[in-house]
């Protein structure tokens, strides 16, 4: 009797853990019969997938961030090459975290691994050589952005635009008061959302110029009630710990960072997949980044676009606030909050452009045709 297909999974951080168990549940959906190993974070496991390490052992950012991990991140890359040479996984689906992924699938291929990726690097807007190297290890790029089918197969790389998983991720819209009723948050009470990020890193480099600014608008509008979603990568008390001094009380929320976004007047949201989850909510947003000078240089030299956050990718002109190394002060941050938080022809424009990348991602269903291609990998035994 031939064997239910085995599948390797690997996702790193928040969002790649997110967008995997979606696909994973599509999946189960049509062979329930399917077994799923690998590495991720708490939604994959839910989904039943075997975990042998953990995503959070690999979510760093920033050339300086990264060199002491170095050591530890090798010896997870080689456990899991360890465990497919064993297991012989039917196909590996890598979600994300491309400088781990793109050198885990040369050993996968290596093996004769038929290698899905879902959630392409972002190759189109720097290092754009990595195409040749894709070309070679992934045998199916599942594409979540309109625009990056065109460039693969240009390349000559199988590609598949699927869809945006976060448009089926975040809630149907609804009013400010629904979401902070749901939330159990203060109704009337002037709503700032700030979204650190889900790495250690990104706690320590933001959220204190983040809680500044917070503080500054504190002091125009009595009641302000931050709200900060907390991923379940980061520790609660390394949230509060940078309010302490501050004269503020956060309420903490685990997780559920779109619905924090829709129950704000605006938001402050650390540049990544937040940034458009925050964008579908249709809530004015500053987008913010820092990363070491080492790390921030490097990425300079290789950028090709003009933004770096996917709405105004999407957009194709700054639709959003961009606050980036030493533009990113508590001064300047609570200042572009200022101008959209009220009703004006700042804020109509910011929703304005934010409903057209709406627009743009087309329908819900991305885990569903990604769920499709990734059947088409398995052997015909398997089918």
């Amino acid at each position: 009797m031939t064997p239910p297909p085995r599948i390797l999974v690997v996702a790193g951080e928040a969002s790649g853990d997110a967008h995997a168990a979606e696909l994973v549940a599509a999946l189960q959906a049509r062979r329930p019969d399917l077994t799923f190993f690998g590495m991720g974070g708490s939604r994959l496991a839910a989904r039943g997938v075997e975990l042998l390490f953990d995503a959070r052992e690999v979510s760093v950012m920033g050339i300086t961030e990264v060199l002491p991990r170095i050591p530890r991140i090798l010896q997870i890359m080689k456990g899991l090459a360890n465990a497919a040479a064993e297991r012989r996984p039917d196909v590996a689906i890598l979600v994300d975290i491309p400088d781990f992924n793109l050198r885990l699938a040369e050993k996968l291929k290596a093996q004769g691994i038929p290698v899905a990726y879902y959630i392409s690097p972002m190759i189109w807007a720097w290092r754009r050589g990595r195409v040749r190297t894709i070309k070679r290890l992934v045998d199916r790029m599942l594409c979540i952005l309109p625009f990056e089918e065109d460039f693969y197969r240009e390349a000559g790389v199988a590609a598949r635009y699927v869809g945006s998983p976060v448009v089926e991720q975040v809630p149907a819209p609804d009013s400010p008061t629904a979401f902070r009723e749901r939330l159990g948050l203060a109704r009337e009470a002037p709503t700032l959302a700030l979204l650190p990020g889900s790495r250690m890193s990104e706690i320590r480099r933001l959220l204190p110029s983040m809680v500044d600014a917070a503080r500054r608008l504190s002091a125009e509008r009595p009641g302000l009630q931050v709200v900060v979603p907390v991923a379940p990568t980061i520790p609660r008390e390394e949230v509060l710990s940078r309010f302490e001094g501050s004269g503020l009380t956060p309420v903490l929320v685990d997780g559920h960072a779109p619905e924090v976004v829709g129950a704000s007047d605006a938001a402050v949201v650390a540049s990544g997949t937040a940034v458009l989850e925050a964008g579908l909510m249709q809530r004015p947003l500053v987008v913010i980044y820092r990363v070491s000078l080492i790390s921030y240089w490097v990425g300079r030299l290789m950028l090709k676009v003009a933004f770096v956050s996917l709405v105004n990718l999407l957009a194709g002109r700054r639709v959003v606030p961009e606050l980036l190394q030493g533009e990113m002060t508590p001064e300047r941050i609570a200042d572009e909050v200022r101008k959209v938080w009220v009703p004006g022809a700042a804020r109509d424009e910011m929703l304005q452009g934010l409903g057209e990348v709406r627009g743009r991602l087309g329908e819900a269903g991305a885990a569903t045709r990604a769920a499709e291609t990734v059947m088409e990998l398995l052997p015909p035994r398997a089918i």
